[in-house]
């Protein structure tokens, strides 16, 4: 009689467990839009506010991943139907221009609208960057002007080139990724814009960037199974493979080429030319 009792008793609590473990499976999983980036921005407003994130802790010279949201407090929730536009705006003391950027979409995640921007310098005392943000808020057209800062990297690494092409036209080419490189051949990926006036900065298609990786402490010596950057009309951006063989220093020996295979910017490494005029640095 005492077994039957113990067994009963172990019954009774295992479906009890079981009960508990099922409620626990019930409960919604709630996952953070925004996890694994940083902050860096938040401008309050009285019935709203925009924040700002980043994959970095402050804003770069060069390729930027921006993600944005809109706050508002009334509800407490985060806007889904903003439909945000902007415009990055260089303050200069002789005068103003903008900046290579994509569109904002919230394609992922219904409140959190990304996108980039390219900044071509950094802002100092006197001369700063504002992103402006035209957005919808319950029905109602917004504006915000967000002064925001711009740095070097702090590695001092060059990963974005501004540069005057063989056929006069001003281009900015920006390295994005890898971002964690590896000994491998990694996935390579930059943007190439081009100058068309101050506030106007078209995608450039169908051009081709070469890829030549040397070791300049290491006799200058190259790796193999490169893939040249070309156009990916899906991306955007130039896609290509980059084989690095170890840790260290790299510089990113570039060529771009139009669609016509004339070369505008960059020379071929040799013995004579140990490097090329166009270039990205890695260190890893």
């Amino acid at each position: 009689m005492k077994t039957l009792k113990y067994i009963f008793a172990i019954v009774i609590l295992s479906i009890s467990f079981v009960s508990c473990s099922d409620d626990k499976d019930d409960d919604p999983i709630i996952s953070n839009p925004v996890e694994g980036l940083t902050k860096i921005y938040e401008f309050p407003s009285a019935d709203h506010s925009v924040e700002i994130y980043s994959e970095k802790t402050s804003l770069e010279v060069g390729y930027n991943e921006i993600s944005i949201r809109i706050k508002d407090m009334a509800s407490n929730k985060y806007v889904t139907n903003a439909a945000p536009t902007w415009m990055p705006m260089m303050h200069m003391e002789t005068m103003e221009h903008s900046a290579p950027h994509s569109m904002l979409s919230n394609t992922e995640e219904s409140s959190v609208y990304k996108g980039y921007i390219v900044f071509q310098m950094a802002g100092n005392d006197t001369e700063y960057w504002e992103v402006m943000l035209n957005y919808n808020l319950n029905g109602q057209a917004m504006e915000e002007m967000m002064k925001v800062d711009v740095s070097q990297p702090a590695n001092g690494l060059n990963k974005t080139q501004v540069f005057m092409g063989s056929d006069n036209v001003r281009y900015i080419l920006a390295y994005v990724n890898p971002k964690d490189p590896k000994v491998a051949i990694n996935d390579m990926q930059a943007v190439l814009y081009k100058m068309e006036n101050m506030m106007s900065f078209p995608l450039v298609e169908n051009y081709k960037i070469t890829v030549d990786p040397r070791m300049p402490g290491m006799g200058n010596h190259s790796s193999p199974n490169n893939e040249d950057l070309t156009y990916n009309a899906v991306t955007q951006m130039y896609n290509g493979k980059l084989s690095l063989t170890m840790t260290g220093y790299w510089k990113i020996n570039l060529k771009l080429m139009n669609a016509n295979g004339e070369v505008l910017k960059g020379e071929d490494v040799t013995e004579l030319n140990p490097e090329s005029s166009l270039y990205f640095e890695l260190e890893f």
